[in-house]
């Protein structure tokens, strides 16, 4: 039988990475772990993210999704912090540019906002959350960083929210300049902030199913 799980979002990018990064996972794949998504289940109110911090607001949402469906639920809160807006969007990079907010009117904003600021000043990092919360009460958070810089333009159709603006200095150790947008999937993961949080948070899950069946 599978061991379920609850990705609590609607994002389909973020479910495909965390089924990658199970998939990729030898002890995962022996246990059979299967990761859900909240299409697979009745709506319920997903919480306000009402934290200030990336940690807290994970808290939130995977409690929420283990009330809501009895499942262990993982969520995360990501976002992006640029040095010389001293450290924002944020937790609220999602909707930085408004309640309304899309990737597109973010972006736009971001390089609005960022116009008059030279290449080495246009330092950021994109920060990640993950949140393990299982049915029997415990509570897991593991976090991720990626450092790089922005971008004067947008370049690259892979991934999502801010990643065409974003060069990480992973990749520019290597000698290249490609946007995360420009990255492929498994490049990304190797290097992201969520894959780093993922990967480590995918461990403790294995070694959490462990002691539920000793």
């Amino acid at each position: 039988m599978p061991y379920e799980i609850l990705l609590a979002t609607n994002n389909a990018k973020k479910l495909a990475e965390l089924r990658r990064i199970v998939a990729e996972n030898p002890a995962a794949r022996e246990l059979g772990i299967r990761v859900r998504s909240l299409a697979d289940f009745p709506a319920y109110p997903e919480p306000a993210e009402t934290q200030a911090t990336f940690e807290g607001n994970a808290l939130i949402k995977a409690r929420a999704g283990v009330a809501a469906t009895g499942l262990p639920t993982v969520a995360d809160d990501s976002g992006l912090a640029v040095d010389v807006l001293n450290g924002m969007p944020g937790v609220r990079s999602a909707r930085w540019s408004g309640p309304d907010a899309t990737d597109e009117s973010n972006n736009e904003l971001l390089l609005r906002q960022l116009h008059d600021v030279p290449d080495e000043a246009r330092t950021a990092q994109f920060v990640s959350a993950v949140a393990l919360v299982l049915p029997d009460g415990r509570e897991f958070v593991r976090h991720g960083v990626m450092p790089g810089r922005l971008l004067t333009e947008l370049r690259g159709d892979n991934g999502f929210g801010y990643d065409p603006l974003f060069v990480a200095d992973a990749t520019l150790a290597r000698g290249e300049r490609l946007s995360n947008g420009e990255l492929t999937a498994e490049q990304k993961d190797a290097i992201s902030h969520r894959g780093i949080a993922v990967r480590a948070m995918v461990d403790v899950l294995v070694k959490s199913i462990g002691r539920c069946e000793e």
